[in-house]
Parts: C-alpha cells; sequence; structure tokens
C-alpha cells in the first residue's frame, strides 16, 4: 500500500488526525527533503524512517521501492509542502504503482492553490491551474494561452520572478486585468494583496525584495479591473 499523504504549507498544525496516525504506522516514509519533513515528525513525535524521493532521484530508485512496496511494505509518499504530486515529485511513482496492481491511496489535505482561488475573490466556480510556468522555452505560449482563457487561472511563481510574471502577463492580459498574489500562506507573515496587474506590479516593486512561496490567481477575459 501506497498513502500519499497532504503535509502542511506552513502552519504545522494543519495536517489531519488520519495522516498523523498513517506516518507513525507506515514502515518508511518517502519525503522529497527529509530536512524539511523531519520537522514535521519532530513536532508531532513521530520516529518512522525517512528516505529521500525527489525530481533528481526517482527514476533510480523507483524500481526498487516498487519491489519493497509488493513485498508487502506500507509507505508514505509526503512532497515538502502540499499534496505530493501536485507541482511537485509523485506522479511516476503513482504511475508504477497502478501498474504493479499496488494500491494507493491518497488522502484530502492542504495544498496552496485551493485557499489562495477561494480567498482571492476572483470567480471560481470554473478554473484552470497552471503551476510553474517554464523559465524560458514555451514560456511565452503557455502565457498567450493564459491571457486567452475566459476563467480564472492560478499560478505557482517564485519571489525572485514575480515581478517579471506580472509584467509579461500585462502584456497578454491587459494592465486592468483583475488578480491577486498569496504569499506565505498560513504563515506568520501570510498576504493576500488584490489589484489590477499593474497595480500589484507596482505595489511589489514599492516592496522592494518579496520572501516567500507565492499563488498568483488571475481572473478570465470575461472580468473587469
Amino acid at each position: 500500500m501506497l498513502y500519499l499523504i497532504p503535509t502542511p504549507i506552513g502552519n504545522l498544525e494543519d495536517i489531519t488526525l488520519r495522516a498523523l496516525r498513517l506516518l507513525r504506522e507506515v514502515d518508511l516514509i518517502l519525503a522529497e527533503d527529509t530536512r524539511t519533513t523531519k520537522k514535521l515528525l519532530i513536532h508531532h513525535e513521530i520516529n518512522t524512517p525517512l528516505r529521500s524521493f525527489h525530481a533528481h532521484n526517482e527514476h533510480a530508485v523507483l524500481a526498487g521501492l516498487v519491489g519493497q512496496l509488493k513485498g508487502g511494505q506500507k509507505m508514505a509518499l509526503v512532497s515538502d509542502a502540499g499534496t505530493p504530486g501536485i507541482s511537485d515529485p509523485g506522479f511516476l511513482m503513482v504511475r508504477a504503482c497502478r501498474e504493479s496492481d499496488i494500491e494507493v491511496e491518497c488522502l484530502p489535505g492542504a495544498t496552496a492553490f485551493v485557499p489562495a482561488l477561494v480567498g482571492s475573490g476572483l470567480p471560481s466556480d470554473r478554473f484552470h491551474f497552471e503551476g510553474f510556468l517554464p523559465h524560458k522555452k514555451g514560456r511565452q505560449t503557455r502565457l498567450k494561452y493564459l491571457g486567452s482563457l475566459n476563467h480564472t487561472f492560478i499560478l505557482y511563481e517564485s519571489p525572485y520572478r514575480l515581478l517579471k510574471t506580472l509584467s509579461q502577463l500585462q502584456d497578454y492580459c491587459g494592465a486592468q486585468r483583475p488578480a491577486c498574489v498569496c504569499r506565505e500562506l498560513t504563515k506568520i507573515h501570510e498576504e493576500s494583496k488584490v489589484g489590477t496587474l499593474e497595480e500589484l506590479e507596482a505595489y511589489y516593486k514599492s516592496k522592494g525584495k518579496v520572501k516567500g512561496e507565492i499563488v498568483l490567481v488571475v481572473a478570465g477575459t470575461k472580468a473587469k479591473g
């Protein structure tokens, strides 16, 4: 059995009782960064063994882990924050388990884009989740596509590229397109700033250095600033 277990995106209390029980009961926890997951386990007094499973080693270790699962072990797969497989490693592991008739169970729980979307005040009846934009190749193509959508779309972004992305979005969506920048969700310095793309760019330029993980929610073509 493989369990996909969401972990808090900031506040360590944002984890379910079932998730904590399973993290204690499994034979092994597969973690994107064992140092990050170790902090969560120490906080909740969990001593289950940890093993690294991330984008740089998943191909190399996958067959061995599937063999252990077929041999009867129970494992939990977690990412550094949120639900594994959402812009994080996990897809290859789940596919390999399905192909080998290993049972997979995904628990509900924390993910960054849902509170950002709901809290933005932008239409949420229909939306597109883009995740991270390509840094170079294919970036303009994706931006052009996103700018054409008539419903809300959601991006994950690094604080180092926020201003660049806000500027480029204006080229494809217009400066007056409503949007919301959510930063440091569930953490002490949580911030959700709403405005037009132009206003948001000006605001974050005035702030200087931007810190924290960012979710960017942008209205569709039918919205007015």
